[in-house]
């Protein structure tokens, strides 16, 4: 057994489909691979599994540690576990890294069977309808014909929407945090900066990079950075790291003086060794292609029209790149079709990182939550 709230040591499983995936974009898979882990025990009726979707720089290591790598704690540990608000003592979790990932899914990083080298720059758009299609088709293998529930934050909370438009028999609820129902211009405007830090590096070669034995490092470090400092609130920086100087005085040059100008340089020296390029650039875009209302004439009501499923809706006052007044967007439209929705708007500090916090009301209102979804 685990220690008591954890699901302990895991591994990853990885799945391979031979039937062609058509991306929304044309392009089409012939063959692709998904990496996943599942935590708990699928009931006897199938029905108590719950997916959790991921945000842009995590993955299908959602909980527990591996045996070889035990400081790699899966990003949402603090959530899911025994005992923990995802409760797996009742629920099969599953989590799934994405086609065009770069944890183990089939992406650029991946050998192009009709190249026999790795796709780099050819590897095709992706979007977050695209990443539900392959879910569905991950869950069909795994004997799963209905998710209790569909979760995430972020661009999570995004494909948790999607499940409710693309496969709504095939969910219950839906717990929506941290989400948009489209990105703002500004949004866009953070995700293009960050990706022509990456296409500038001289080191990208066009997306064509591994053949050159070299990263761009240099500009997914940027990248980094620039997405640290919108994921946090100023507030939260400021009780972090105040003007607090490394050396206590100026040094006069541009050697790193402040420990927050420490603090980005070091999480953007970990991301550039983990993470890959041209995943970035495609999960970038996936984040700015979703617009679920644009095929109804920008009204997100009609969107949902075909969703049945019960809904969740959570925000953080601090949110200022996902502001609650996005998430009341979503709300409205679920009213707006007389589905049954709740909504949690919490007063925290972190900024758009609160979902990943071990804070005490939000986890509560999801522990809540999933205290009352039937099984």
């Amino acid at each position: 057994m685990p220690p008591e709230g954890t699901v302990g040591t895991v591994s990853p499983k990885f799945e391979r489909f031979d039937e062609p995936i058509v991306l929304q974009s044309g392009a089409r898979l012939d063959a692709y691979q998904l990496a996943y882990e599942t935590y708990g025990t699928l009931n006897s009726a199938r029905s108590n599994a719950v997916l959790v979707c991921h945000a842009l720089n995590a993955s299908h290591h959602v909980a527990g540690v591996y045996a070889d790598d035990p400081d790699n704690v899966g990003w949402w540990d603090n959530l899911i576990g025994p005992g923990k608000p995802l409760d797996t003592n009742r629920f099969f979790v599953v989590g799934v890294n994405n086609i065009g990932g770069c944890h183990g899914s089939t992406g650029p990083a991946s050998i192009n069977p009709a190249t026999g080298s790795q796709w780099g720059a050819d590897f095709p758009m992706v979007t977050v309808e695209d990443w539900v299609e392959a879910q569905s088709r991950l869950a069909t293998r795994l004997g799963i014909r209905r998710f209790a529930a569909v979760m995430g934050g972020s661009l999570g909370a995004m494909q948790a929407l999607q499940w409710t438009i693309s496969q709504p028999q095939r969910i219950g609820h839906a717990i929506v945090i941290a989400a948009a129902p489209k990105l703002s211009t500004q949004n866009i405007a953070f995700n293009e900066v960050a990706r022509q830090a990456i296409t500038t590096d001289p080191d990208f070669h066009g997306g064509n990079f591994y053949s050159h034995g070299v990263v761009p490092r240099r500009g997914l470090r940027i990248a980094r950075m620039i997405g640290h400092i919108t994921y946090l609130s100023d507030d939260a920086m400021a009780e972090k790291f105040g003007r607090e100087l490394r050396e206590g005085v100026y040094k006069f040059n541009f050697d790193v003086e402040f420990q927050i100008e420490s603090y980005l340089r070091y999480q953007a020296d970990k991301f550039a060794e983990r993470f890959d390029a041209n995943t970035y650039l495609r999960i970038t875009k996936a984040l700015d292609y979703f617009d679920p209302a644009a095929a109804h004439g920008g009204h997100l009501s009609a969107a949902l029209k075909q969703a049945s499923a019960g809904f969740l809706v959570a925000s953080f006052t601090s949110d200022w790149r996902f502001s609650p007044a996005r998430s009341r967007e979503i709300v409205k439209a679920l009213l707006d079709n007389g589905l049954d929705a709740s909504y949690a708007e919490i007063n925290a500090p972190h900024g758009h990182d609160a979902f990943l916090m071990d804070d005490p009301r939000y986890h509560n209102v999801i522990r809540a939550y999933f205290n009352n979804i039937a099984l």
